[in-house]
């Protein structure tokens, strides 16, 4: 006796293009997730590594800030920061990269903006931008108290902060955006360490003086 397949009361053609359907909708789904599976397998293998930054030296002309009569900062200052790629096999592209300076957390710059680049196997950058306040920083009153503070006993703590977007390449594979954040904390002596005392305020050549390279901690 020979069995007739009920095909849901449609005919014969129309059941065979929803088993077709069926076979090409499972056959992409197959490929995508062998796509990401081959992606992860190659990801682990490689094991990227984080770039690696280091603040090389901090030139700060002025740093002025006179509480309690005003709260303004006045600051003018160069960074020069250098990163390294210590992958063989991965390149990272640096997109949208912001640098600024800090004081106890609040911002005493306005952001200025790193080129785009790309930076190949163990390769090494260098950016020295300008930092300025501009007329755009005005200091909570305990903040500019705890600055002019530290001015007078001689030592004042800085971040240089970057903040930004990276991708890595793979061969030809480019990777979408994740988030750089870098922190490079920087010691200054104030008029060689005795502070801003008497006619000795301001800045100039000399009167901040950056301690020594040191490395950032990086987040990505």
């Amino acid at each position: 006796m020979s069995v007739i397949k009920d095909c849901g009361g449609h005919k014969g053609c129309e059941c065979e293009e929803k088993k077709l359907r069926r076979k090409v909708v499972w056959a992409v789904v197959a490929l995508l997730l062998l796509t990401v599976f081959v992606v992860l397998v190659v990801w682990v293998a490689l094991r990227p590594h984080k770039p690696r930054f280091y603040l090389q030296d901090l030139s700060v002309l002025c740093l002025n800030v006179t509480p309690p009569a005003s709260t303004y900062l006045f600051t003018t200052m160069q960074a020069t920061v250098a990163a390294r790629n210590d992958n063989g096999r991965v390149g990272v592209y640096y997109d949208k990269v912001d640098v600024y300076a800090q004081y106890k957390g609040a911002a005493i710059t306005v952001p200025t903006q790193l080129p785009v680049e790309y930076q190949g196997h163990y390769d090494q950058s260098v950016w020295s931008p300008f930092l300025q306040s501009l007329d755009h920083v005005v200091l909570p009153p305990y903040l500019a108290v705890a600055l002019a503070q530290d001015e007078t006993a001689g030592y004042v703590l800085i971040d240089i902060r970057l903040d930004g977007w990276v991708r890595w390449k793979v061969g030809t594979w480019i990777s979408g955006h994740y988030h750089l954040q870098v922190n490079c904390p920087a010691l200054l002596t104030v008029n060689d360490g005795k502070g801003s005392y008497g006619g000795t305020t301001g800045g100039g050549d000399g009167y901040f003086r950056f301690q020594q390279a040191a490395a950032c901690s990086v987040d990505v």
